[in-house]
């Protein structure tokens, strides 16, 4: 059987970090396992973590410390779907704290520099196909946020 799993790279090496901190505050998140690393493996620190297994909110993934070679970027992200503006608010909180950065359009970045998009359902329901003036008025509210803000979508959506 053929499986799929993301793999990221910690070039600041706290894959192991990281891993703890998405099963301590995602739900559905948890460590599988840590490989030390050997002697002689270039970009690792023999006895240090090595290769983190863990999954983030039912999604399999490997975290990597091999050195600077190569660094996470926006090009990947978790897209974290919530149900309530209380969970946007708690989980941009919780991943931008202690060194994380705030981005636009609901994205961030956590301590570990790994992105996120924090994203409402009622944000897709609002944009819809982006068809509709209503629709196009809720992306264009999206455009200038941070974090998403779901009443002013709302008030975007209804024209206010």
């Amino acid at each position: 059987m053929v499986t799929t799993r993301t793999h990221l790279w910690f070039s600041n090496n706290r894959a192991h970090e990281a891993a703890r901190f998405y099963a301590e505050h995602v739900p559905g998140s948890s460590v599988e396992s840590v490989l030390v690393a050997p002697e002689g493996v270039p970009g690792a620190a023999a006895g240090e973590p090595f290769i983190v297994e863990f999954t983030v909110a039912g999604l399999p993934v490997t975290g990597l410390n091999a050195g600077p070679s190569f660094t996470l970027n926006e090009a990947f992200s978790f897209y974290l779907r919530v149900d309530t503006q209380e969970e946007v608010d708690h989980f941009w909180e919780v991943l931008t704290s202690d060194g994380g950065e705030p981005g636009p359009c609901g994205w961030c970045k956590d301590r570990f520099g790994v992105s996120w998009q924090v994203v409402p359902r009622r944000l897709e329901e609002l944009c819809g196909d982006y068809t509709t003036d209503a629709n196009k008025r809720a992306m264009n509210a999206m455009l200038q946020m941070h974090k998403i803000d779901v009443p002013a979508l709302e008030a975007a959506y209804r024209g206010e």
